[in-house]
């Protein structure tokens, strides 16, 4: 019986405090860091460091990445022979290509 009694109020416990830790994850999803590392990232003006962020991606690749600029779009790093497009389609959906301004 005790036993029934120490698990009841162990899981009481628990339900009391989960909508704690939910609303401070909640919170932090609000930060601008947070939107910034959800907006994808362009590839004609990121940084060595942003791209080598990205899985599959060193720094051979972003020094190759930088040196094919500028993209038209994000397709060409494969179709240049950038990147081979297993690392293409790790980063495709966290990427983009905007066109340069004249």
């Amino acid at each position: 019986m005790l036993n029934l009694r120490h698990k009841l109020l162990a899981a009481a416990l628990l339900l009391s405090v989960a909508p704690i830790f939910s609303v401070a994850q909640g919170s932090k999803a609000g930060t601008p860091a947070a939107a910034a590392a959800t907006a994808p990232l362009d590839i004609n003006t990121a940084t060595a460091d942003q791209l080598k962020a990205f899985p599959g991606i060193g720094d051979a690749y972003s020094k190759r990445i930088i040196d094919g600029r500028p993209y038209t779009a994000k397709n060409q790093l494969v179709t240049k022979g950038v990147l081979p497009q297993a690392t293409y389609n790790k980063i495709k959906d966290q990427i983009i290509a905007s066109h340069p301004k004249k």
